[in-house]
């Protein structure tokens, strides 16, 4: 669901029949050839609601599930976004976190842990914690404490406890409290006590903790992300680095996540179609707003320089326009 006051790209088509939907899909599959312009043209501009009910009829039209007639008909990235597409968001983040859990083959992709579990609210990782279990009949925890460890595992665990705080309320004493906590659990010492950035970070809530980093700033004289890069290394300084940007913006911490991904040689089409496909029906018309004025190009720009073919098409669909 979106935030408040957060703007997407994917809505609901006003004119909609899934009849009609089906029998599209229908013909674009249908003989020799597969029109994938047709297949982007319906599954990108549906909402996720719809396209479950496209889903439902399909099968009941065609006795299969549309799923599996794509993934015979497309291939390589752009099957990819489209499975993403058709899967709800939290079944889309657990689908996601067993891939760099159990799937990729080359270790854990911490990224994505980090990236998901950093900038979901606690509804949306209870949701996918519990469709987890379900799909896969092991624990989202049991899995990420057999493939982690140390501090960047109890940071994972606190996160995937859904714990935070979700209150507004700012107790100004506890704020300058916390601040000075930190400060002496890192720069004001020798060694860190991860632990002391764990109690605040994963716990209190988004507004508390926007008055944290503002007192600390006032004590240490630095930003608390430049602290975070002093004291810490690896994928703990990643996850808390991730933590504090989705507190201070989730949409920049998203634009700033796609920029690497397309930035320089090569393109990161794992993190590119992730967040494309996650926030298109959350907020991803503030995360081009805020590509933009980060990085003076914008969204669809990059995304039409970086990548070709029907992957650049449905990509830029999803992107919905060059503003």
């Amino acid at each position: 669901m979106a935030a408040k006051g957060a703007r997407r790209v994917l809505v609901a088509e006003a004119q909609f029949k899934a009849e009609d939907d089906v029998e599209k899909l229908r013909g674009a599959m249908k003989g020799a050839g597969t029109e994938e312009a047709t297949i982007i043209e319906v599954l990108v501009h549906r909402s996720n609601s719809q396209l479950q009910r496209i889903k439902a009829e399909y099968k009941r039209a065609m006795g299969k599930d549309l799923e599996d007639d794509l993934k015979s008909e497309l291939s390589g990235n752009v099957e990819k976004v489209v499975m993403g597409l058709l899967m709800p968001t939290p079944v889309y983040d657990a689908y996601e976190l067993r891939n760099a859990i159990k799937v990729r083959g080359r270790g854990t992709d911490e990224a994505c842990l980090i990236e998901i579990m950093a900038s979901r609210s606690p509804a949306e990782i209870k949701a996918f914690t519990e469709i987890y279990k379900k799909d896969h009949g092991e624990s989202l925890e049991d899995d990420i404490c057999s493939d982690t460890s140390g501090m960047f595992q109890r940071v994972l665990i606190s996160l995937l406890t859904a714990g935070r705080d979700q209150s507004n309320e700012v107790n100004e004493a506890l704020a300058v409290k916390d601040a000075k906590d930190i400060y002496e659990a890192g720069e004001a010492c020798w060694g860190t006590d991860e632990a002391k950035f764990l109690s605040v970070l994963c716990v209190r809530n988004r507004k508390h903790l926007l008055r944290v980093f503002e007192e600390y700033k006032k004590i240490s004289g630095r930003d608390i992300e430049e602290s975070i890069k002093r004291e810490m290394s690896g994928n703990l300084e990643d996850v808390f680095l991730a933590i504090v940007k989705s507190i201070k913006s989730r949409p920049a911490f998203f634009a700033e996540r796609l920029y690497k991904s397309m930035k320089g040689m090569g393109t990161t089409d794992s993190i590119l179609i992730r967040i494309m496909v996650s926030r298109a029906e959350i907020d991803l018309e503030d995360i081009k707003d805020h590509f933009h004025k980060m990085y003076g190009k914008t969204l669809y720009s990059f995304i039409k320089g970086d990548t070709s073919g029907d992957y650049r098409d449905i990509l830029l669909e999803l992107c919905g326009g060059e503003k």
